[in-house]
């Protein structure tokens, strides 16, 4: 039977949750909504019918991209009064709009990266909307570092990159109070996109591991929202993403969305491969499209990676060209072959590792030493904690080690550039780099392939590289866990974690004959510029459009508590099936037939004593007692069993072993319903079921008369 529940509960944190500490009340936001978000139950009562017709009077669509951060850059104005914002352009929220639709309005949800006192909130809020058009979520201290530094980089991102706690100093324990501030925050991103929705005509677009439970706020409210999800961090095996404590609560979550997207094929296989052993869920493939049956709705599975900003990344190269910035590195490594690595500093890029490969290749090719220079640029940590520390300490060490080994005057194996730079020093690095090596243990995407590429490609109008107008050449060493490797057909992939391997491919990178770098490149760069951002984002949205197209023609309602809530839809002709209309036929008929299903119906299907108890017997013959009633048990279970169980209740009927016997009172002999009686077979089939069963732990075979029955139900699917 479905839940009663009402789907209005928007409040999860404060009726499911504790509430963490307390919550100003702000000035709301002028709403632009055209309906209101009105909530229903199962019922056909009007009052409370999400299932309206009725349409918003605004018919141009708009789409509200939900992050954790907005793109853009806020300053403290003179005096440490007011503040200044402008774009974040190296923000791919900001660049994505190049693939939208151009008459399409884009609204922007997300934090700040930096604290507004609770005074000028409101004040930062009109100026945001007004001029950026960006709704800020403003999340008090004490939610934001337990969301943000406790559950997505403590839970979170560690887990998602393969990293178990396995001890309270690895990583750390799972903390509910860090999954509620998550889930508070969620709440608080929730009530923003409230406030400014238009749910008939608006879509939204969730992005990353920050807003994975936002889906159900939304979905609780206006359950025929059209509404994406997009995570650009790896997705883990079910082995390791079971370990999570709310590991279903986060997967029924994002079943909220009509859309979720991935970077590539393996992440949406291990999503999926989740819902089939937590949920039970299975997907189909039709026409080259994913899609997820859940509750009537068809949830979509999009595999795209992401891609770069080429007009930006162009745009740098000539500022680089145009302050000689190209020319510079040039004359520093005049007679050097360089290596390049751009990295955040974080546990999983690796950087370690590719300098273990560096000392390794100096070593096994001696040839190198005093020509080859490994430009590692690593870009300031965004987490924190013990093992970031530990990764510090061991890449200086290691740095230093290489330099004093094999450095002399004039010739240091080891660049490192440990500080923020900017894209124009990036790219000008880029142009001179003969090798770019990513070495990252797990990567959700990871660009930096893509940029070296763009960027080896130059522009037409770069003057003073005398290469400008000649053959391009790259090439690449990969970690094959990132997220972009399967797109680099051309790139050598190594396992990081064998840094004698890395070593022998960086050594091969550089060694390469010039026409195999440039037939490289040219492959590479034929696929980096035509999927591009505006590409991926285009993608996404016109599958989101596709998946959402028949949402206004279904009957939608909302059922569940808390993160068990989902939206069921069903036909347009559906109707439910009213008590009172069984009644009012039930009264007025003169003859019926009852047929109870015993496992599940009869009897809960988990009760491990399946023997009926006096108030079943009695409703039994309750029924049996009106003389307009014929009842039957019907179950594959065997005679013996049903007739003794029921042996109280005399007039009723019993179809065993699913109707081959059946007789229509304890007064009758049992009848043989099936085409025959001859049960040879089963000397063949059961030495071949026993084989299965031996090999299936939980399964079992149970022996009928009319036939052999293999359950697997306890078994792993």
């Amino acid at each position: 039977m479905m839940s009663r529940s009402y789907t209005n509960l928007l409040d999860l944190a404060s009726g499911n949750f504790p509430v963490m500490g307390p919550v100003r009340e702000r000035k709301r936001l002028t709403r632009v909504m055209t309906v209101p978000g009105v909530v229903s139950e199962l019922d056909d009562d009007q009052a409370n019918s999400v299932n309206s017709d009725v349409h918003s009077s605004v018919n141009q669509d708009r789409i509200i991209i939900v992050a954790n951060q907005l793109p853009v850059k806020a300053k403290r104005g003179p005096d440490n009064k007011g503040w200044s914002f402008n774009w974040d352009d190296y923000s791919l929220l900001l660049q994505l709009k190049d693939g939208l639709p151009e008459e399409m309005e884009v609204l922007y949800v997300g934090s700040l990266k930096i604290d507004v006192d609770i005074n000028e909130q409101d004040e930062v809020s009109s100026v945001l909307l007004e001029k950026f058009k960006c709704v800020p979520a403003f999340l008090p201290p004490e939610i934001f570092n337990k969301f943000y530094h406790g559950f997505c980089k403590q839970h979170l991102w560690s887990l998602f990159h393969y990293m178990l706690p396995y001890s309270a100093n690895h990583g750390g324990r799972f903390d509910r109070s860090l999954w509620e501030a998550y889930v508070a925050a969620n709440k608080i991103f929730s009530q923003r996109v409230i406030e400014v929705i238009n749910p008939e005509d608006d879509y939204i677009w969730i992005h990353d591991y920050h807003l994975m439970v936002l889906p159900t706020f939304l979905r609780r409210r206006f359950n025929r929202l059209r509404m994406g999800f997009f995570l650009h961090s790896p997705f883990p095996s079910s082995e390791i993403y079971r370990t999570l404590p709310v590991r279903e609560e986060i997967l029924k979550a994002l079943l909220n969305s009509d859309l979720i997207g991935f970077h590539t094929f393996d992440y949406a296989r291990h999503f999926l491969s989740c819902c089939s052993r937590m949920l039970g869920l299975e997907y189909q493939s039709k026409r080259g499209y994913i899609g997820l049956e859940y509750y009537g709705r068809t949830i979509g599975i999009k595999i795209m990676p992401v891609g770069v900003h080429m007009e930006q990344i162009e745009s740098a190269l000539r500022v680089a060209d145009k302050e000689s910035r190209i020319h510079e590195f040039k004359q520093k490594f005049d007679g050097k072959t360089v290596l390049l690595g751009v990295d955040d500093m974080d546990v999983f890029k690796g950087v370690n590792l590719k300098l273990l490969a560096m000392e390794q290749m100096l070593k096994q090719h001696p040839k190198w030493q005093g020509r080859a220079v490994l430009v590692q640029i690593t870009n300031p940590a965004r987490g924190r904690g013990k093992d970031l520390e530990d990764t510090q300490v061991e890449i200086q060490a290691s740095c230093k080690r290489i330099n004093e080994m094999f450095g002399k005057p004039g010739y240091e194996p080891i660049v490192f550039i440990d500080r923020p730079i900017s894209l124009t020093e990036r790219v000008a690095y880029y142009t001179i780099a003969e090798c770019v090596v990513v070495t990252a243990v797990r990567d959700g995407m990871n660009l930096t392939p893509y940029e070296y590429i763009a960027c080896r490609q130059g522009v037409s109008e770069s003057a003073s590289s005398s290469e400008s107008n000649g053959p391009k050449k790259s090439m690449l060493v990969v970690s094959e866990f990132i997220g972009c490797s399967p797109s680099l057909s051309g790139a050598i992939r190594v396992n990081p974690w064998n840094f004698e391997a890395t070593a022998e491919a960086m050594n091969e990178a550089i060694s390469m004959a010039d026409a195999e770098t440039q037939l490289q490149h040219e492959k590479h760069y034929r696929y980096v510029s035509s999927h591009d951002v505006a590409f991926w984002s285009r993608s996404f949205f016109q599958d989101m459009e596709r998946t959402c197209k028949d949402h206004f023609r279904r009957r939608c309602w909302g059922i569940g508590l808390s993160f068990g809530f989902r939206v069921v839809a069903l036909d347009p002709n559906f109707r439910k099936l009213s008590i009172d209309h069984i009644e009012s036929v039930y009264v007025r008929s003169k003859n019926r037939a009852i047929l109870l299903d015993y496992d599940g119906k009869v009897m809960p299907q988990t009760s491990h004593n399946k023997t009926p108890n006096a108030e079943v017997i009695s409703i039994v013959n309750r029924l049996l007692g009106d003389t307009k009633n014929t009842v039957f048990v019907v179950s594959g279970r065997g005679k013996e069993s049903l007739d003794k169980w029921f042996s109280p209740c005399k007039k009723l009927g019993i179809a065993a072993e699913h109707g081959y016997f059946m007789r229509w009172s304890s007064d009758d002999k049992w009848e043989v319903c099936g085409p025959n009686s001859e049960f040879g077979w089963k000397q063949i089939a059961e030495p071949v079921m026993r084989l299965y069963t031996e090999a299936t732990d939980g399964s079992s075979i149970e022996t009928k008369e009319s036939a052999l029955v293999w359950h697997h139900r306890d078994a792993d699917p």
